[in-house]
């Protein structure tokens, strides 16, 4: 019993030297002590932190003044206008046409979507898309079902400020739209581009039929109004205006660069 007791001390006695022995090279090399050398600002106070914090959201915005202008407009737009007319399709449709018309629509901008990724030659996207189309063009009946979804091929949106921003062009100062919100001078010539590819494909005839009933290019904006989620003054912040110029900036960088 001596013996082993004997044979257990000295043993634990090995073991805590090498210990101490790794422990002073883990020190010397300093990985053990990472607070050792940091230096810290004395003169680091909630102004400044603040001020630090507001400056991480700036964007290039050149026509603030007018941006917040147009702002308060879609604000009150939105309260007004357009959440009304949403909340009354919502109540006058049933949910099953409500599903049909926002796959119908979303089934045309699958148009402009493979368009913009043959462009940036993102070939795999533009099989998935090509494949979104015929599936729901087909078997969805012009697009009123989603079956493509369903057989593992989500929707990928690509527009053509995307395709800009994938050949280099800057983003250019923020803007504020009319009624349809966030964007830049660049995103902004994209919707021009996209809206004209779509009226000149004129997929299953709806462009030009719209031409003639202004109604459906309303149950368009209706519906896709009814989609996005986000509600002005949701943020509950006095920041709002700067929060949202800074989350749209940085999701178009994360969409240019996937």
């Amino acid at each position: 019993m001596a013996k082993t007791f004997s044979k257990t001390l000295v043993l634990a006695m090995l073991l805590a030297s090498g210990w101490a022995q790794a422990q002073s090279e883990a020190n010397d090399d300093g990985f053990k002590r990472p607070l050792q050398h940091l230096q810290f600002n004395p003169g680091l106070d909630q102004r400044e932190f603040e001020r630090s914090t507001l400056g991480a959201l700036n964007v290039y915005d050149p026509l603030e003044s007018w941006n917040r202008r147009v702002y308060h407009f879609n604000y009150r737009f939105d309260e007004w206008v357009f959440l009304p007319l949403v909340d009354g399709y919502r109540y006058v449709t049933p949910n099953l046409v409500q599903s049909g018309v926002s796959n119908f629509f979303s089934n045309l901008g699958d148009i402009p979507n493979l368009l913009n990724s043959l462009l940036q030659f993102k070939g795999q996207r533009s099989m998935r898309t090509s494949a979104r189309l015929l599936l729901n063009t087909t078997l969805g009946v012009a697009g009123l079902w989603d079956p493509a979804s369903k057989m593992g091929l989500p929707k990928q949106r690509e527009d053509f400020g995307q395709t800009l921003g994938f050949y280099g062009m800057p983003a250019g100062p923020y803007l504020m739209l009319p009624v349809l919100g966030p964007s830049n001078l660049r995103d902004t010539g994209g919707l021009v581009v996209d809206f004209s590819a779509k009226s000149q494909i004129n997929f299953l005839n709806v462009a030009e039929v719209s031409s003639n009933h202004p109604e459906i290019f309303v149950l368009e904006t209706i519906d896709q109004r009814s989609t996005v989620n986000f509600r002005y003054g949701q943020l509950n912040s006095p920041f709002e205006y700067e929060k949202i110029r800074y989350f749209y900036s940085e999701s178009r960088k994360l969409l240019i660069a996937e």
